[in-house]
């Protein structure tokens, strides 16, 4: 099986904690090819889409941590047509690019891509949970996505709570996201004037939701696979920042499912699958769902370490995409058996 992951640089890897290091790994302990590129690096020659990628070379013996295995590497320069992979797995750091997922467009019927396009498409940003629908309301915290500032203070006076969640629809690894409190909104206008305007005349979108009781002690990440959950972790704040994320300097605990958190994953499960965002990190809050992470979700070697089981996360992702592909595969050539037949008729 061969592999692209369309990623950040490789010199921005960090070399012990990388979520796509170690899914690359489990990948080449395998034996399979592996190949990597920017979203920058997507390119059309002749009318086929192509990448400029950094191929890492086969090892007759990998190593066992990830930082040895990141050392190890040795990479060369290819320009490699997409559409010759038997899989692509995105890997990106948001914001997402439309443009980019207009090359992608074109090989998406011949490999299979973690996750799919319209997928990340409809849910490259925070506005998929908040759009999620009354279905889903029991399980989503009120949630306001404007980028009228009137509207905004008007929600934040009339709300109940006296703490509120503001964030950008675009931000990631916990970047932006600030709380309110009614006791101090002599600054809100200010505050609201950093947040939307973009300058040039534009402006952005912010996210402003309910505060959820507990959240200064942490929320949950769950990694999702096809639907169902594969790992999960506590993240607990800073003694200095609300944020949970371990990017913003948070810490991670050992988590035990509850009977809440397993209830929501199977509520939105077949709505991922049927999306087509086959690997997902949600995070999850008092059993409600504030996040759906679907460009590049973190957690499998934190997830790995606090739990030391001996089946890693990315033994189980890599078996589904090897179980997609092979799937794939029988297809093709079952059609192409067919064709045969009728032309042979």
């Amino acid at each position: 099986m061969n592999v692209c992951f369309i990623m950040y640089p490789w010199e921005t890897i960090d070399p012990e904690n990388d979520t796509s290091l170690a899914l690359i790994k489990e990948c080449v302990k395998r034996g399979h090819g592996i190949a990597m590129c920017t979203p920058a690096n997507l390119t059309i020659r002749d009318s086929v889409t192509n990448a400029f990628c950094n191929v890492i070379g086969r090892m007759d013996k990998v190593p066992t941590t990830l930082k040895a295995f990141y050392n190890k590497a040795k990479l060369r320069e290819e320009m490699l047509p997409l559409a010759g992979f038997d899989a692509i797995f995105f890997r990106a750091n948001p914001p997402l690019d439309p443009l980019m997922l207009n090359f992608l467009d074109s090989v998406k019927d011949d490999v299979f891509i973690v996750n799919s396009l319209q997928g990340m498409r409809e849910a490259n940003n925070k506005l998929y949970t908040a759009a999620f629908g009354d279905a889903h309301s029991n399980i989503i915290p009120n949630t306001h996505v404007s980028k009228n500032k009137d509207y905004l203070i008007e929600q934040i006076k009339d709300s109940k709570a006296d703490k509120m969640i503001l964030k950008p629809l675009n931000g990631f690894g916990g970047s932006g996201v600030i709380l309110i409190e009614k006791s101090a909104m002599n600054n809100i206008n200010s505050l609201l004037d950093f947040y939307i305007s973009a300058g040039d005349g534009e402006s952005n979108y912010v996210i402003l939701q309910d505060y959820i009781e507990g959240a200064d002690k942490g929320d949950v990440r769950i990694l999702l696979l096809n639907g169902e959950p594969v790992g999960a972790m506590k993240r607990v704040p800073g003694n200095d920042d609300h944020r949970s994320n371990v990017s913003a300097g948070g810490s991670v605990q050992k988590h035990t499912l509850t009977k809440e958190e397993k209830a929501l994953c199977k509520q939105i499960g077949p709505k991922l699958v049927k999306d087509g965002l086959y690997f997902v990190g949600i995070d999850v809050i008092g059993g409600k769902l504030v996040e759906v992470n679907v460009m590049s979700p973190g957690g499998i070697t934190y997830i790995n370490k606090v739990y030391k089981n001996k089946r890693k996360v990315e033994e189980k992702v890599v078996d589904f995409l090897e179980s997609k592909v092979l799937d794939n595969l029988e297809a093709f050539n079952r059609r192409t058996r067919l064709r045969k037949t009728v032309e042979d008729a």
